[in-house]
């Protein structure tokens, strides 16, 4: 029965290096993949603003596109089908 209560006023010698396990975590501070994290959100963010924000200028400040020219054909094409008839024909 004395056995029992060898311990009874300090931990078992395998607990002793414990305590200092909970006071290194508290002492590390800002988790390393924490950090990267943290960098590579805010480049991507900051792309994704940039590009939206660029954008927009280009919308504001570029002329509007050039319509491509229809071809002859096509223009009777369209002719045809609205009943109207070619000059020349």
């Amino acid at each position: 029965m004395e056995d029992d209560f060898e311990f009874a006023d300090h931990p078992p010698p395998s607990f002793h290096n414990m305590g200092n396990v909970v006071k290194d975590v508290e002492a590390k501070g800002f988790n390393p993949g924490l950090i990267v994290l943290l960098v590579v959100g805010g480049l991507v963010l900051t792309f994704l603003i940039g590009n939206y924000v660029l954008y927009l200028y280009a919308q504001k400040t570029l002329p509007p596109k050039k319509k491509k020219p229809i071809s002859k054909k096509k223009m009777k094409r369209e002719r045809l089908k609205q009943g109207v008839s070619a000059p020349g024909e």
